[in-house]
């Protein structure tokens, strides 16, 4: 994953956690390296080439949402040519613009597919910026591989042959610049980094990111979610609304610990050794940089924090 790297975001890079997941779902086909698991009809889940990705089909249309990493590419084109030989990929929709998540965008372009995403990621994917621990520095990516067809808020719909794929914009939670995805004829709703299930959330706050937009980014998904939606998570795993539920009330309680922590003139070492997550933990894991990265990231909206609300 890249990002801009401030001193604050550095230090909590220092601390990130990779921790990743099999998902619980029927692999119908495994070719070396990625994994192929059916979601309903024309539905698949795409693993092992970067983060999760979808492809839907319709006739001889394919839609992805997401696309793995660019050393990747390769890989997903000959998987995509031999499950579906007469398709071609019309479109691809980007969750954010990190690059796990983005590496096939020059690919698609370059077949003709129309790239979607927020207009915030496409921003971040025309400039230059830091990424990483080492501060290394990113150069903007290829012109035809930022998104062209782009929004800054709500949602739209996509016609894919017969189906009408539903996809807006989330509040700056992961990032400022994160996207949901629904399959309505599957009840199927993917939102990228923004949903994790077996460890603690991500959040990037150099690309605007905080813990407070993440509560009211998963409430909105709740909103669009019934009690048979399955959710697809950052690790590939599959959800349902309970466990969104659970990570907006974990995310809610640790912000309101930040809260008052910050009222009380606490320093961070103070705030870190009141262990803020001690229900989560066992659940979730080391809840270190996740933490540095929610207490750096909300004082850039210390007057918003007691207006969230759950």
């Amino acid at each position: 994953m890249s990002y801009r790297v401030t001193r604050r975001g550095l230090l909590a890079g220092t601390l990130a956690l990779v921790a990743q997941a099999s998902a619980p779902l029927r692999v119908l086909a495994a070719a070396s390296p990625a994994q192929v698991s059916a979601l309903g009809d024309d539905l698949w889940l795409v693993q092992g080439l970067g983060a999760p990705l979808l492809v839907s089909r319709s006739g001889e249309q394919l839609l992805l949402v997401d696309g793995g990493e660019a050393g990747s590419a390769k890989a997903l084109t000959a998987l995509l040519s031999q499950r579906f030989p007469k398709a071609r990929v019309h479109a691809l929709i980007n969750t954010d613009w990190h690059t796990d998540r983005s590496g096939y965008n020059d690919t698609a372009a370059a077949a003709g597919a129309k790239l979607i995403a927020t207009e915030n990621t496409r921003l971040w994917m025309s400039t230059e910026r830091t990424g990483g621990p080492e501060g290394r520095v990113l150069t903007p990516r290829a012109v035809r591989a930022r998104p062209t067809d782009t929004l800054f808020y709500g949602n739209r719909n996509l016609t894919l042959g017969q189906q009408s794929v539903e996809y807006g914009v989330l509040p700056a939670g992961h990032t400022d610049g994160d996207l949901y995805v629904w399959f309505a004829a599957q009840n199927v709703l993917f939102a990228g980094d923004m949903v994790v299930s077996r460890r603690y959330p991500s959040i990037d706050s150099a690309s605007n990111g905080w813990l407070g937009g993440m509560v009211s980014a998963l409430k909105l998904l709740m909103a669009r979610c019934n009690a048979q939606t399955r959710i697809i998570d950052a690790d590939g795993l599959l959800l349902g609304k309970a466990d969104l539920l659970g990570q907006q009330d974990m995310c809610f309680t640790v912000l309101q610990r930040i809260a008052e922590s910050y009222y009380k003139g606490e320093t961070r070492q103070q705030f870190m050794a009141s262990q803020p997550t001690r229900e989560f933990d066992a659940a979730r894991g080391d809840p270190r940089a996740f933490l540095l990265q929610a207490y750096e990231s909300a004082w850039s909206h210390i007057n918003e924090i007691r207006r969230v609300t759950r």
